[in-house]
């Protein structure tokens, strides 16, 4: 009988007994099922389920139900539920470990094989996850639209403009009824709303942006085993299960129990099979290598509960905008002074019976004018003297850089780089020297192995059966068995899948191919009993094993080949004989390295020890694997060609005034063919000049010398972790912006301690990128060239704004201000006022900070740690376009209705369409702060033409068919032209301004008003 129910289920099965007989058979079946379905049901909700005995003939009958989550009592067909893998890994149970039968049964009860993993095929990925829940957390819900409409309440001066609405509305209403009386400040009332609701929406779409992009940023890769295959799978996709790889510098991706592996350290503690096997996610691999089974994943983890109660905060604060809101509050103050002064003074000429109303009759006189009329003209005066600070402050300058921030992070994904901290945008801009690695980065990380040599003898390709079978066997053993790669081949015929480093995967290429090396026979051969990882600081591994054929021990080291080499007495022939290393053999084998290197190709030494019993004494009491009087197996070459493009990205950072210095831990001879190969050095740049130094050279020096020389400094090899961070702070001691590149966990100081910190994102570890501020996704020089670009970018758009911004704060002030001291009332209204705002502040921001960059960004010099933010350059674009603006629209104010023969309210509108269209011509004159064609390349930003476009639309709305609601008057096309006329002559004053040379030295400093920190450098 098939079940009753459907969907996911876990099923239950109760017999039921029948009888031969079939009279009745149908009811007799119905009622039964009913009577067992109610028990069943009833009885699924206790713990202890008795089910009847079956007997010779029976029927069975599935009773779902609703199917457990994860962490229930019933996982689907597992011998084993979360709660008590919980209590095995979360608790650290040793002892319950062991009771239970250990890492093995905890795997065979997950029905995980721990050498090919799981299948991983759909339907057993969906069943693990019904029954243990997915590798996710629970979030804080993101800030909704609400969230910042409240926020955008709160600016005091919004609160105060609404209070005025209110009276202004009520005693409109009082007096003139409610058909009339609603205009004034009901006018205001929706002007407010419209600000907010603008100022609000584009934060919260920015809040989405900042929330998309960090969900990005946390989906890692995770190398993974199923089905025997070594492949990598997302972070969200780990399931329990699941046989995870790590290595130094990965963070473990969900709780679990240590499988196998070497020298591990979690967290800086130590991880083995005996005694601490519990493995927790979100914790770091500081050493060795492992793979692990998970038992916990998403919100079974530690890390999940605590990270789904932390709030992410995306109000990160960058270092441009708290110097743009220095400036704004600075602004502000005068804003409110000239505010404060406005108000003063219409409320002693409104109170001295010098105010005149629309008739020309006196608006005061003692004793005659009511209490409602007093109130609503203070009102009013108050409305117009609280807009005044509205436009005064550019709160729009955050909001700028909110705007460019977001759209070129989102632009800068597209181009290969993803940004992790705000700032760094910004900062990038700054920039004065990148520091940058050579694998992968200048060069392409697709590694071969061109070059084989046994003793002094170079193996051709295809010719190594002439080398001595007994050599190549011990390379083998140190292939297979000192290396964090794996090889996996699905079937006989089918092609190999090596995995690993580039270079681990070179290797095992090489060694397969060419070799015809058997990896698992290799493996199943020997016995490892310990290891030593590859780090950057030792750049070599080791490895002792015993083999199971005659059971002697051996050592195996691979790494760098002049530092393997150092450590060997002796090496191979090709025909397998021992021959000593005296000086001249060891001068011979440096030459084949050097000249290996020379061809930029990395050198790779192979070295062997066999050792006495007393190495495992020696491990067991905690001694290293044994490094000295070794012999030398062979060398290998390994091309990684550089990368297409490179040479072209390193001469346009050079050609913006940024140095390029590569810091490389390959040896002295490889790093200074790849670095002339791409453009770093030039033909004369040797070691001599001071160009090329090598780590333990520039450690060797005193404080004093490294300052001197570090800006000399193109190439340093064979540098450590710790070379690269005493270079990054020398440079910075010299007043440079330095950028860094990195991928090693050992790197995360010198990532740190830049200014900026570029991150590897496929060699990079999880340890290098969480301390980077930008990951490069592709590795690639030519992105961070491209990141350098953008961050210029950011900063030249923010610099638009502000002198788009200033100008309109400057002719707006003085306008209203001299207007409302000399004649008593200002000519821009509350309504209008707000307008101008609302255009200054968000579709401008939106219009001049979603420029492009442009090529004329690469061919400045960068602006540094101390250049101002408003340059010389722009003040004298501001003072140009204010004072005229300021001219014309004071003409007006006062000679308007004689010049244009119109009264006063046309006259007032004469002066608002003006002043707006002032604004909308001088934003193409924003566009380029130096170049005078303002029209290059506008047809390229097609969201500027629409804001324009829209903003001029509005405008003619606003003066034409909302009259009541702006206090404007409709104008004749005469006096439309005119408008136009006066803001279109922005254009020619902006062309021939621009022809004025202004001095480099930032205008304060000469009145003394500069940093200490400024002056000392113009003094220098």
């Amino acid at each position: 009988m098939t079940s009753i129910f459907g969907g996911n289920y876990v099923s239950y099965e109760v017999s039921l007994e029948l009888p031969a007989t079939r009279k009745f058979a149908k009811q007799w079946r119905l009622a039964f099922v009913t009577i067992y379905c109610s028990r069943a049901i009833t009885a699924s909700t206790k713990k202890a389920k008795k089910f009847p005995r079956k007997s010779p003939s029976y029927t069975s009958i599935s009773i779902p139900c609703q199917a457990p989550s994860a962490g229930s009592d019933h996982p689907s067909s597992f011998q084993i539920d979360q709660s008590q893998l919980t209590k095995l890994v979360k608790e650290k149970d040793l002892c319950h470990l062991q009771e239970f039968g250990g890492v093995n049964k905890v795997a065979s009860t997950l029905e995980t094989d721990i050498l090919a993993g799981i299948s991983g095929d759909p339907d057993d990925v969906s069943r693990r996850q019904n029954a243990f829940g997915v590798n996710t957390y629970k979030k804080p819900p993101a800030k909704g639209l609400f969230h910042f409409v409240v926020e955008a309440f709160k600016d005091l001066t919004i609160m105060i403009l609404l209070v005025c609405a209110g009276l202004s509305l009520g005693f409109g209403i009082k007096e003139n009824g409610v058909k009339e009386g609603w205009y004034d400040g009901g006018s205001i009332i929706v002007a407010v709303f419209l600000v907010i609701a603008v100022s609000a929406g584009s934060n919260y779409r920015q809040n989405r942006q900042f929330e998309k992009l960090s969900r990005v940023s946390g989906n890692i890769l995770i190398d993974v085993i199923r089905k025997g295959r070594r492949q990598q799978v997302s972070i969200f996709e780990i399931i329990v299960g699941d046989v995870v790889c790590l290595k130094i510098g990965d963070q473990v991706p969900a709780d679990g129990l240590f499988l196998d592996g070497h020298s591990l350290q979690s967290d800086h503690v130590e991880v083995n099979r005996k005694e601490n096997p519990f493995l927790f996610s979100g914790t770091k691999i500081a050493d060795g290598y492992a793979q692990m089974l998970v038992t916990s994943v998403g919100m079974n983890t530690m890390w999940g509960e605590m990270m789904s109660s932390i709030s992410r905060d995306n109000s990160e604060q960058t270092p441009l905008q708290d110097r743009l809101n220095k400036l704004t509050s600075s602004i502000g103050k005068v804003g409110l002074a000239v505010a404060f002064l406005v108000l003063v003074v219409l409320l002693i000429r409104y109170f001295t019976g010098k105010t005149q109303d629309e008739n020309g009759n006196r608006e005061f006189s003692a004793g005659q004018t009511t209490g409602n009329d007093i109130i609503n003209s203070v009102v009013g005066i108050i409305a117009a003297a609280v807009t005044i600070v509205v436009v005064a402050i550019p709160e729009g300058l955050p909001l700028a850089v909110t705007l460019t921030l977001a759209y070129s992070m989102k632009r800068m994904m597209a181009d290969q780089a993803m940004v992790r901290k705000l700032s760094a945008c910004e900062t990038m801009g700054s920039a004065t020297t990148i520091c940058t690695d050579k694998t992968g980065t200048l060069t392409m990380n697709q590694m071969k192995v061109t070059k084989f040599w046994v003793g002094k003898d170079s193996v051709a390709e295809n010719t190594y059966s002439s080398a001595s079978n007994f050599v190549l066997g011990l390379i083998w053993d140190g292939v297979a068995l000192n290396t964090t790669g794996s090889v996996y081949r699905s079937s006989s015929g089918s092609e190999y899948e090596f995995s690993g480093s580039p270079t681990e995967k070179a290797i095992l290429s090489w060694a397969v191919s060419q070799l015809s090396m058997d990896m698992e026979e290799t493996k199943k051969s020997c016995e490892v009993i310990q290891v030593e990882a590859f780090n950057s600081q030792k750049k070599r591994s080791g490895v002792l094993i015993r083999k199971s054929l005659d059971d002697t021990f051996h050592v195996h080291w691979k790494g760098a080949a002049e530092m393997v080499l150092a450590k060997c007495s002796s090496f191979y022939d090709e025909s397998g004989i021992v021959k000593g290393l005296d000086e001249d053999e060891r001068m011979g084998f440096e030459q084949i390295i050097q000249g290996m290197a020379a061809s930029s190709l990395r050198c790779i030494a192979f070295a062997h020890k066999q050792v006495s019993e007393e190495a495992i004494k020696e491990r067991e009491d905690g001694k290293k694997i044994q490094e000295d009087g070794l012999t030398l197996l062979g060398l290998v070459g390994i091309k990684d060609p550089c990368r297409p493009g490179v040479k072209s990205a390193v001469q346009a950072c050079q050609d913006a005034g940024v140095n390029i210095k590569m810091i490389t831990g390959d040896n002295i001879f490889t790093a200074k063919a790849i670095a002339a190969e791409c453009g770093i050095l030039s033909p004369g740049d040797d070691a001599f000049s001071g160009a090329i130094v090598e780590g333990a050279e520039f450690r060797s020096y005193t404080p004093e010398e490294r300052l001197q020389r570090v800006e000399e400094i193109r190439v340093m090899a064979r540098s450590s972790p710790f070379d690269k961070l005493l270079m990054v702070q020398c440079l910075k001691q010299k007043g440079h912006v330095v950028a860094v590149t990195g991928d090693g966990t050992n790197d995360a100081p010198a990532l740190k301690e830049a200014d900026i910190g570029l991150s590897m994102g496929i060699q990079g570890t999880e340890v290098a990128k969480e301390s980077s501020d930008i990951v490069i996704l592709d590795d690639n020089f030519a992105s961070v060239a491209t990141v350098l670009r953008w961050g210029r970018c950011v900063y030249n758009n923010i610099q638009k704004f502000i002198q788009f911004q200033l100008t309109v704060n400057v002719a707006a002030l003085v306008i209203n201000f001299v207007a409302a001291v000399s004649s008593g009332n200002v000519p821009l209204t509350a309504v209008q006022l707000l307008w101008v705002n609302l255009i200054m502040d968000t579709l401008g921001a939106l219009a001049l900070a979603t420029e492009r960059p442009t090529r004329e960004l690469m061919e400045k010099p960068p602006v540094g740690r101390t250049e101002p933010l408003i340059t010389n350059v722009m003040w004298r674009n501001i003072v140009a376009q204010a004072t005229y603006q300021m001219a014309v629209l004071l003409t007006l104010q006062f000679k308007g209705e004689s010049i244009f023969g119109v009264d006063e309210a046309v006259k007032r509108t004469l002066i608002f369409n003006a002043f707006v269209l002032c604004q909308i011509f001088n934003e193409f004159n924003a566009r380029k702060l130096e170049k005078r064609n303002v029209f290059e390349g506008i047809h390229k930003n097609k969201l500027f033409l629409g804001i324009i476009f829209v903003t001029v639309v509005l405008q003619v709305v606003m003066v034409e068919f909302l009259k009541r609601f702006a206090d404007t008057e409709r104008l004749s096309w005469g006096q439309w032209g005119a408008c136009v006329g006066i803001a279109a002559m922005s254009w020619p004053i902006g062309w021939v301004v621009k022809c004025i040379p202004v001095p480099d030295i930032p205008i304060f400093s000469y009145l003394g008003l500069k940093s200490k920190k400024l002056a000392r450098k113009i003094v220098h």
